[in-house]
This record gives structure tokens, C-alpha cells and sequence, in this order.
């Protein structure tokens, strides 16, 4: 059993999604989540069809060794598997939100958080009847919205 990472407070109301062992990558997961916490539901939806377009770069702040720079946001990339995962999962979010009666205008992205999840193991035949580990890692991914306060 999973919980969340995310404590719902008493009496607040938050639609959560969660997806489990994506074929994505960690490291890329945690970038773009990070640019998008905290943010509208439309404006995170327009962040990720434009980096999964190649239109606008995800700023990478941690894995962003060799990394090139882009213009607007500094090193960057454009992870357009992790963008297309990540959109799936807020699409998610958004039905269970608009189920729990929520106002779907309002919506603000409280909690985004990832983790590495069960790495699947394989091999790769190579020369001399030898083998090479050729593992798949997997990312767990949850989305936490709930309803702006305030104006």
C-alpha cells in the first residue's frame, strides 16, 4: 500500500492522480515537475504541450550538467516522453477534481512529486555469447490540485 507524500489538511478539498512505474526518466521527471508546481491548471497544461512541441524549454536546475542554454530559461531541455506522461496525469487529476464538485477555472497545482520506482531488468545480447545489463528505471508520479484561495 502507497500513501501520498501530500497530508490533506481537515476540511480542505484536493483532487489528487497518481501514476505508477512510467517508463520515464527520474531526473527529468523531477524538472519538469519542479516547473510547474504551483502553478494554474491551464498554465501548467500550456508548459507542457510547448516543451513537448519543442516551442519552449523545460529550465533544468539540477540535472543540467552539458546542458545547453535557452533563450528565456537559462539550461533547459525538452523531455517530450516525461511532458506527454505528465499531461496524462493531470488530465487525471482534473477529472477527479471535477468529480469531487470542484471549480475547474480555479484549480492551482498544490503538490507535484516524483519518485523512482521498480527498475525493470533486461539484457543485451552482444558478441561471444555474452550479456549486458540493459535495465528500464521507472518514476512514480502524483499530482496533488486543490482550489485558489484568495484573489
Amino acid at each position: 500500500m502507497r500513501g501520498y507524500t501530500y497530508p490533506s489538511k481537515s476540511g480542505e478539498t484536493i483532487a489528487r492522480a497518481r501514476a505508477i512505474e512510467l517508463p520515464v526518466s527520474p531526473k527529468k521527471t523531477y524538472e519538469v515537475l519542479n516547473a510547474i508546481r504551483g502553478r494554474g491548471l491551464e498554465e501548467a497544461r500550456t508548459i507542457l504541450t510547448e516543451a513537448a512541441e519543442g516551442l519552449h524549454a523545460i529550465p533544468f536546475r539540477r540535472y543540467n550538467q552539458e546542458t545547453a542554454h535557452h533563450r528565456g530559461s537559462g539550461p533547459g531541455r525538452f523531455p517530450k516522453k516525461v511532458a506527454h506522461a505528465v499531461l496524462e496525469v493531470l488530465k487525471n487529476a482534473e477529472a477527479n477534481a471535477e468529480y469531487e464538485g470542484m471549480d475547474t477555472d480555479d484549480l492551482v497545482i498544490v503538490a507535484a512529486a516524483s519518485a523512482r520506482g521498480r527498475i525493470q531488468k533486461a539484457n543485451m545480447p552482444r558478441a561471444q555469447g555474452r550479456a549486458t545489463a540493459w535495465n528500464e528505471q521507472t518514476t512514480n508520479i502524483e499530482i496533488i490540485l486543490g482550489e485558489r484561495t484568495g484573489a
